[in-house]
């Protein structure tokens, strides 16, 4: 991303209203009664995957609730590439796209420690690799992104309606353009089962 187009996605996400009532809805399919109103007070979000549900906070308080997909296989936490599984556990987004195959995405900061940790003890990385997923977590940067472990998970749009990602968490179009402008880069991210 040019730093003219990074400048731009940070200006709208510190400035926009975004949604109407008439565009927006709550997850259930109701149209939401307000706009969300934007800059968001500490900002975080909270995936509850056996409900395939987003929360988005704002000082303490949801403001938003979405449907989400998730993975092909979405009850157990990812453990390796390819295993079409959505992590559990602690994240932040770690960078936006908005020129995303998936409409707009938000990238997760997976592997987590606790992945690495697991991956080190199962043999899935080197120690190099566990160091390097650590290094870039502490700088609150994109961890690694081509180990054993997986990577490329990103909160992204293109629909709700199903479980049919590789172990992303997926939203309506609208949801995601709304929750994409809401949230900056380093907003906490909770997976829980």
């Amino acid at each position: 991303m040019s730093l003219s187009s990074y400048l731009l996605v940070a200006l709208v996400s510190a400035t926009a209203t975004i949604g109407s009532s008439a565009e927006e809805s709550n997850g259930n399919g109701e149209p939401y009664e307000e706009s969300l109103k934007l800059p968001l007070v500490n900002p975080r979000i909270v995936v509850t995957k056996s409900r395939r549900m987003l929360q988005l906070y704002s000082n303490g308080r949801v403001v938003r609730t979405y449907r989400v997909g998730l993975g092909l296989s979405p009850v157990e936490d990812k453990i390796s590439a390819g295993d079409r599984r959505t992590p559990e556990g602690e994240f932040y987004i770690c960078m936006k796209n908005p020129r995303s195959q998936f409409y707009l995405s938000l990238e997760l900061s997976y592997p987590n420690q606790k992945h690495a940790e697991r991956g080190l003890r199962d043999g899935l990385i080197t120690p190099a690799q566990y160091n390097q997923i650590v290094s870039a977590l502490n700088r609150r940067r994109v961890p690694p992104q081509n180990t054993r472990l997986g990577g490329e998970l990103f909160i992204h749009g293109n629909g709700s309606q199903s479980d049919w990602t590789w172990g992303c968490v997926a939203l309506d179009d609208k949801d995601i353009r709304e929750l994409f402008h809401a949230v900056p880069v380093g907003t906490p991210v909770t997976i829980e089962h």
